[in-house]
């Protein structure tokens, strides 16, 4: 996802009605602050500053993104870890921030289950095995007769060690028992370009990066690892229709407070991210981008994260993943 196609939408005004002030007693006494752990312009910042609307109209304080990159999401994670439960000072993280730093970084310097209570997701959006119109696949099964037939392998475009585009092609490796190296390149749309250009022929990439290019014949689909088509590119099949239901990857977005939150404000602020979210407004600007909206009861999101934890300390322990 490039940040130049994010930039309008996040400048696009965003009206959403008050809600009722009987919908829970718990209030902020002043502003309410989403710490966003990567810079302005990308997926994360436009989650947040889609929320920033409704919530202020909701909760009647103002709330402020910011912004905090660094260390793949670390930084802005252990301010946020770090903060009093009060519910002024929330997380609005990234999949990888939550599920992959803890098992691809030494010391992330924080505990995701220990340190941070759920509140909800936010959109998702699924990888996708993609291929270069070349190579001689368009189903799961003929890529990896192809991979297969290939001594020594194939090499495949990795968005960068510890992705989830690259531990997505290393579970569809492992599971479908065939061989490929990573070769990285600097984020998703570089990857991109290396399969559009043939200088690597396959990849796992996010839908929201690759869609475009699979409409305009640049490449092609060949399957969706998530639980339901992608809407941008309707005719590809996902892993499960393809007969591997347990390949599943992708990037997510979710809010996450400190863990010394109490429930009732965190019930509070799921309730009133949950209404915004599902406002036809934000569902259609999240939509143009290749996100579907999500939003999810806390204990939802707590089981996503702790299903995505196993799944991905399996992965990188058996593609042998370097940490960093």
């Amino acid at each position: 996802m490039r940040r130049r196609d994010l930039l309008p939408l996040l400048a696009a005004p965003l009206l959403l009605p008050r809600a009722g002030a009987a919908q829970a007693a718990w209030m902020p006494v002043r502003p309410v602050t989403l710490v966003v752990p990567f810079p302005p312009g990308g997926p994360t910042d436009l989650a947040a500053r889609v929320m920033q609307g409704g919530m202020q109209a909701a909760l009647g304080q103002p709330v402020v993104i910011d912004n905090r990159p660094g260390a793949t999401g670390a930084i802005g994670s252990r301010l946020v870890a770090q903060s009093a439960g009060d519910g002024h000072t929330l997380l609005v993280a990234a999949s990888g921030t939550l599920t992959i730093n803890p098992v691809v970084m030494r010391s992330p310097g924080y505990d995701v289950e220990r340190d941070f209570a759920p509140v909800t997701l936010v959109m998702t959006a699924p990888n996708m095995l993609v291929v270069h119109p070349s190579v001689p696949a368009t189903t799961v099964a003929e890529v990896v007769a192809w991979m297969k037939g290939r001594p020594g392998g194939v090499n495949y475009a990795s968005s960068g060690v510890g992705s989830s585009e690259q531990l997505g092609m290393e579970l569809f490796r492992l599971r479908t028992g065939t061989e490929a190296t990573a070769v990285p390149f600097a984020g998703g749309p570089a990857a991109m370009q290396a399969v559009i250009q043939n200088t690597v022929p396959v990849a796992v990439l996010n839908a929201a990066t690759v869609s475009p290019h699979i409409q305009s014949g640049a490449i092609r689909g060949i399957a969706v690892a998530g639980p339901r088509r992608h809407s941008a590119t309707p005719d590809v099949p996902t892993m499960a229709e393809q007969g591997l239901p347990e390949i599943v990857s992708g990037s997510w977005t979710a809010v996450v407070a400190p863990a010394s939150t109490p429930a009732a404000i965190l019930d509070r602020l799921n309730e009133v991210m949950v209404a915004t979210l599902r406002t036809p407004e934000v569902t259609e600007r999240l939509a143009r981008v290749g996100f579907a909206v999500d939003a999810t009861p806390r204990a939802d999101l707590a089981r996503l994260i702790a299903a995505d934890l196993a799944r991905w300390r399996d992965v990188v322990r058996d593609a042998r993943i370097e940490v960093n």
